[in-house]
């Protein structure tokens, strides 16, 4: 699928003990990449990141994207070919509540990873994920492409906002024909898929209902996202990647990774419950209207036309294989990495 761009080359993945971190970690290893995971510890002991035994199948370091000191002896240490930068502050509730801790993660990680590629001289490719909430969101019913205009009212938004003009900054001040290194920004819309238990998610929150046989209360039935399957935007992710570590700054800048379709949070809820075979919706009193937007979609025209990309599964396809893979219960932590590896193969195959 990638042509082999990625054996034996050195990858680092930050935020590799995350959701999306673990999954494209799996991936690269599969892909015969040497796989360097830089991190701070996974959340809980459900994560993906632990259920599958990650931590015994690629090179893991502790540590905090905010510290510079810790980065540098793992850049000079492994000097890798190729980065993924997914580490981050990703929840919206979350800045809220601590605004600073999201701007630092977000805006300051992202700095100094890019200052470590300016610094060690061995990357030549570098994906940067930020995020579909990084534009001014007018609620309108059309996709947002990568040339619209940035901004965020809520901190976690802003942030990921700040961190596509620092992008942007570098790849015209640094990174230019005179630069080895090639970077570009990934946008991705709401992923889900299994081993994903942060707070404040929707996917999360309906399985940890449903294991207590309680009903899945839903705050805003009517708020529209692009929700997708993991392995759709990873997918995007890597083929970036390849491309940009082939030719180069004819990739460079920022690329749209969305779904086929989208759907409410009613309609994604009644999904998941139909797929997992029982479970009741409620809606709640009480909105965050004031703190989430309601209506986001993508456009992914870029990426169709100049990658050749395009998301493979619709969303009650993708809630499937989510459900599918939060059961797992009474596997192994080898039995939950092969079935991970079966899924990333089969996807490969569609």
């Amino acid at each position: 699928m990638f042509d082999s761009k990625y054996k034996d080359k050195t990858v680092l993945v930050t935020g590799d003990t995350g959701f999306k971190g673990s999954w494209l970690a799996i991936w690269l290893r599969e892909l015969g990449a040497n796989v360097i995971g830089y991190s701070l510890n996974p959340g809980t002991e459900d994560d993906n990141y632990v259920v599958c035994g990650l931590a015994k199948k690629i090179t893991h370091i502790d540590g905090d994207i905010r510290d510079q000191h810790s980065l540098k002896s793992v850049f000079d240490k492994y000097k890798p070919d190729i980065i993924f930068h997914l580490a981050a502050q990703s929840l919206v509730l979350e800045s809220y509540n601590d605004p600073v801790e999201t701007y630092s993660t977000n805006v300051m990680g992202t700095v100094n990873i890019l200052e470590m590629i300016r610094y060690i001289g061995s990357v030549k490719a570098a994906v940067i994920i930020t995020t579909d909430k990084c534009y001014e969101n007018r609620e309108s019913d059309y996709g947002y492409r990568e040339t619209d205009r940035l901004g965020g009212k809520d901190p976690y938004s802003a942030s990921k906002a700040a961190c596509e003009i620092v992008i942007n900054s570098y790849i015209q001040s640094f990174f230019n024909h005179d630069s080895t290194a090639s970077v570009a920004s990934a946008r991705a819309g709401n992923i889900i898929g299994g081993g994903d238990w942060a707070e404040n998610r929707i996917i999360p929150d309906c399985i940890r209902s449903l294991r207590r046989d309680e009903p899945i209360v839903v705050r805003n039935p009517q708020a529209v996202r692009p929700w997708q399957y993991i392995l759709d935007p990873l997918s995007g992710y890597l083929k970036l990647g390849a491309c940009l570590y082939k030719d180069g700054k004819e990739y460079s800048g920022a690329w749209n990774f969305g779904p086929k379709d989208t759907i409410t949070v009613k309609g994604l809820v009644e999904e998941v419950i139909d797929k997992w075979g029982q479970g009741e919706l409620s809606i709640s009193e009480q909105s965050n209207q004031n703190l989430e937007a309601n209506l986001l979609y993508l456009d992914i025209s870029k990426a169709l036309d100049e990658l050749k990309w395009e998301p493979k599964l619709n969303i009650a396809e993708s809630v499937k294989y989510t459900i599918d893979q939060y059961k797992v219960a009474n596997m192994s932590r080898d039995e939950v990495f092969q079935q991970r590896v079966k899924y990333i193969n089969d996807y490969c195959k569609i």
